[in-house]
């Protein structure tokens, strides 16, 4: 029960040291990731933008992209419904 703080398997308080400490170091990596992809992602639509494309309407793309073919056509059966009763 004499392990130090940097002794393998570790515990302390009832805590795994080292397991708590490689999840801490995958999180805090998998957030700079996140952040850099996002820069990534904000620079693509920086050129689509740059090349005459309307940004809102790619937006509105990858997200039908994600849904199901049923749910798209539902939803755009349903707009066409609204529009049509609203004499648009």
């Amino acid at each position: 029960m004499g392990m130090g703080s940097g002794d393998e398997g570790a515990v302390t308080g009832g805590i795994a040291v080292d397991r708590l400490r490689s999840i801490i170091d995958r999180v805090e990596r998998l957030e700079e990731e996140r952040k850099a992809l996002g820069s990534d992602i904000r620079d693509v639509f920086q050129e689509a933008k740059s090349a005459g494309f309307d940004v809102k309407v790619v937006k509105q793309l990858l997200k039908l992209r994600k849904q199901e073919p049923a749910e798209v056509e539902e939803q755009e059966t349903l707009l066409d419904i609204y529009r049509r009763a609203l004499g648009m």
